[in-house]
């Protein structure tokens, strides 16, 4: 069988694996400098792989974009017995969160979104009824939006007397780019970043695979190192010591 009578499915699958096979991630092509302490915490859905010897109780940790899963959120807590402090300002998951966490003391819940600057935004709702995600670059193309207040990440660290973010998770529907932009623009010291970058999933065009490397050679080369990546486009970085 010659290669082009191959399905595209099946090339791509070998392509994943054969980077896998030597270190390195197909989509961003970053090499992947795998830890020992590496601990996947939370649901197959909503669950994250962070560096466990990173994290203790007196971790700092931010979680962006909530949706109806902080399994990962509340993992953290029983885990390292740290504050974590999560951020979604859409109506859905306002209510999720109250009912779940609400009354849990380490659990601190912001209604705002997050962008590079101050400002009130329209947030797209999902295609699907029954998915919960907005988005502020409307990667699924709806019409329907909602109007939500967003706000720099330095910002909101000032207004809670945090110096540094021990974690910062944000799955935030394609406004990761302008933050990881403030993120170095302002050189916030920030130890462990996971990112899902949500074009694998809804590409605004042909374009997303080199916005997402753009992206992360941004991080490369501001300290971070690429330690884990998964198919679904998550991906967790470490700041260089």
């Amino acid at each position: 069988m010659k290669l082009q009578q191959i399905p595209r499915k099946i090339v791509g699958r070998l392509l994943y694996l054969a980077f896998r096979l030597f270190g390195w991630d197909l989509l961003s092509q970053a090499r992947i400098n795998y830890r020992s302490d590496l601990r996947e915490i939370g649901t197959r859905y909503g669950g994250w792989v962070v560096p466990a010897n990173l994290l203790d109780g007196d971790s700092i940790c931010y979680c962006v974009g909530c949706g109806e899963d902080i399994s990962f959120d509340i993992g953290l807590i029983d885990q390292f017995a740290c504050d974590v402090y999560g951020f979604d300002p859409t109506p859905r998951a306002i209510k999720y969160v109250k009912e779940v966490a609400g009354k849990n003391a380490k659990y601190h819940f912001l209604e705002i979104g997050l962008w590079d600057r101050e400002d009130t935004l329209k947030f797209y709702a999902p295609k699907n009824p029954k998915q919960v995600s907005y988005s502020l670059l409307n990667l699924q193309k709806t019409k329907h939006y909602i109007e939500i207040q967003v706000r720099r990440l330095q910002r909101i660290m000032e207004e809670l007397g945090h110096e540094k973010i021990d974690l910062l998770k944000m799955d935030i529907e394609g406004a990761e780019y302008k933050v990881i932009e403030s993120i170095i623009e302002d050189k916030i010291d920030i130890k462990v970043l996971c990112v899902e970058y949500d074009e694998c999933a809804h590409p605004l065009d042909g374009d997303y695979k080199q916005r997402i490397r753009t992206s992360v050679n941004s991080l490369l080369e501001n300290g971070y190192s690429l330690v884990c990546s998964q198919s679904r486009g998550n991906y967790t970085f470490v700041k260089d010591a």
